[in-house]
Parts: C-alpha cells; structure tokens; sequence
C-alpha cells in the first residue's frame, strides 16, 4: 500500500537494544507512525504484513541474523523488494558501508546519530517512496486502462468484421452459420499445423488470433456477384462461372479500400486481403483467380481453401444436398497434394473430430 493512501508514512525501526528503539522512536515522533522490531525475524514479518512499512531503519550488528542477511532477504521477496532500507549502524568502516549498498540499502548513517541528519535523510526517502509509489500507481493505472481500450477496439474489430461478412452472406440465406463455422475450422487447422517446426516462426498465438478474425472476411466480394448467378440453382455457365470467380478479386479489392482509407496498415486485414483473393487457389495451380501453385499460396488462403471446401460440402446450396461427413471426406482424401496443401490435409485429419464437433455446435437451422 503507497504512503498516499495513509496520514502519516510508517517506518519500521530494527534493532535488538531497547534503549535505541526508545530514541528513535522519539525522533521520529510527528514524523512518522513508528513500528519496532527487536530482531531480524520479527522484521520480516512486519515488512510482509499489510500494509507494509514505507522505509525500514535497520541495524547490522544483531544476534542470530544480523542486519546485512535481513536487507538481503528483504530484496529477495516481491513482496518486500521495493521497501527502502536504511543502515543504522555502529559499522562505520568503508568496506561495511560498501557491504550495505551491496544487499540493497538506500542510504547508511553511522552511529552514534546526529538528529539532524537522520531527519533529514528519512525524509528525502520517505518522498522518494511517495513519489515511486504514485508513479508505480499511475503506471498499473494506465496499463489497465490501456487494456481496457484494447479490449474495446478488438470488440469493435470483430464486430465490424462479423457485420460485413454476414453483407455477403444475405444475399444467400442458405448458407447460414458458415462464416462462423470457417472461422472456427481456420483457427482449429492453424492450431494443429502450429506444431509442425516449420510453420511455428509463422503461426505465432497472434498471428493465429489474425487468422480468426480475418476468416469471415473470405467472401465478402460475393457482394458483388449478380444474384441470377449468385443464387442459381443449376450449373452454372462458363461465362457464368467467370463473374462468380470474380468474387476473389471484388473482395480483396474492397478491403484494400478500406485500409487506405484508414490511412494505414492494419495488421489484422493483411491475412483478410490473403484470404479474400487467394482462397480458391489450388495446390497444383489450377484454382483462381491467378493460378498460383505450391507454397506461392499464402498459407492464409491455404488453410481457408480446405476449411471453406469442407463446409461446403456438408451444408445443403441452392445447387446440392448437404454430404454426410464421410462423403465430404472422401472427395477432401483426393483433393491431398492436389486441390489442397498436403501439410494442411494431414493437420486436418488430426483435426477430424474437431471439424464434426464444431459443424453440430453451429449448425445451420
């Protein structure tokens, strides 16, 4: 507890003579509220009782354990580290001097005292600690506020990403909770190949949080796709088929608006950009919009291809029937090396279970 939050600071006198317990409690007088200790142990436990002293007038020569051991201790603890502690001492040799300074002490006043002196360097402690302590105050004070502010923006974050992601998804309401679903498959996905060494230095705990958030940004640009195309339940034509693509590129560049009208990088749409352009690229080059192959795909887009894919075959389209499970696995098995990264396949088949668990938590109605 700060010395602001209390009338007087308190000082804790330590030293196994009564007689000098007495006079320095008598100086100190006015000054402060004066707490004694007659032995190293019991100063201890006064310096860990709350609150605890604001500065400790110490003694060195002291049976048992002496007073350079009870500074030493004193650092050693949290609790009690940040107390300052004066020598008061008979040990006027340079070397015990240095020996006090050594185990943490602030200050060292020989004995026998001069009043003056020991006045005026308790106090210049006691406003030191005053000071420390408003500053360590202020300081926990804006850490709190500074995560509370960051809380705050993070919601506002997820909020709006969720609200233009769900843009896209009313212009076709059969798709239901899979913005919520994909987000929860890229994050469950990036977890498992987060333990593969060569995807740690990437898949960082931030990193993976970005990947959270960014998931449901991936078709975003379906709000520019016609809904006689959008919505058709039959197949589509080729020159159909080329606007649909066209989603890829729509949304990607609308993100890309939207950074620079902030005027600045933001960290979080990096793997949204990723995502919205590269998620239907394939692992042997043949996706779109740009054909990239191999490890030229983001790994962002590539662990969103397998998730969005899954998804898609078990939810029921204006086009198809939602596939059972084992179904969707058996065109995803086909797909490793192919249309997926084999890296992602084999984390997703670890991952298996998960994917059922999160399908039925969020299942469409």
């Amino acid at each position: 507890m700060s010395s602001t939050n209390n009338p007087l600071p308190s000082v804790l006198v330590v030293d196994d003579t009564p007689i000098n317990l007495s006079l320095m409690t008598s100086v100190l007088k006015g000054l402060c509220k004066v707490k004694v200790a007659n032995n190293g142990q019991r100063a201890l436990e006064i310096a860990r009782s709350s609150p605890p002293p604001d500065l400790i007038l110490l003694d060195v020569m002291m049976p048992e354990m002496d007073g350079y051991e009870v500074c030493a201790r004193l650092k050693q603890s949290p609790q009690t580290a940040e107390i300052p502690v004066i020598f008061l001492t008979a040990k006027t040799e340079s070397e015990d001097e240095t020996k006090g300074f050594d185990c943490g002490a602030v200050d060292y006043i020989p004995k026998p005292i001069k009043v003056p002196v020991v006045l005026a360097r308790v106090k210049a402690q006691l406003g030191l600690k005053r000071m420390a302590d408003f500053l360590r105050d202020k300081n926990d004070f804006l850490e709190t506020e500074v995560q509370r502010r960051t809380e705050a923006v993070q919601a506002v974050q997820e909020v709006t990403i969720l609200a233009m992601s769900s843009l896209a998804e009313t212009r076709d309401n059969e798709t239901g909770n899979h913005i919520l679903r994909t987000q929860r498959y890229v994050k469950r996905l990036a977890e498992q190949l987060q333990q593969h060494a060569k995807y740690q230095a990437l898949l960082t705990d931030h990193y993976i949080r970005l990947l959270f958030k960014s998931a449901p940004l991936h078709d975003i640009g379906k709000v520019g796709i016609p809904d006689h195309i959008l919505l058709k339940p039959g197949k589509l034509t080729p020159e159909e088929f080329e606007i649909m693509k066209t989603h890829t590129t729509v949304g990607y560049e609308a993100i890309v608006r939207a950074e620079k009208s902030h005027g600045a990088t933001v960290d979080f749409l990096q793997p949204a950009k990723e995502i919205a352009l590269y998620h239907q690229e394939k692992w042997d080059g043949s996706g779109y919009p740009e054909g990239l192959a191999g490890e030229a795909i983001p790994l962002s887009a590539r662990l969103m291809a397998l998730a969005d894919v899954y998804d898609a075959l078990i939810s029921k389209r204006v086009y198809k029937n939602a596939m059972s499970h084992d179904e969707a696995m058996a065109i995803i098995r086909q797909g490793r090396g192919t249309h997926f990264d084999p890296d992602v396949y084999d984390a997703f088949i670890q991952v298996e279970s998960d994917f059922q668990r999160i399908a039925a938590e969020f299942v469409d109605q």
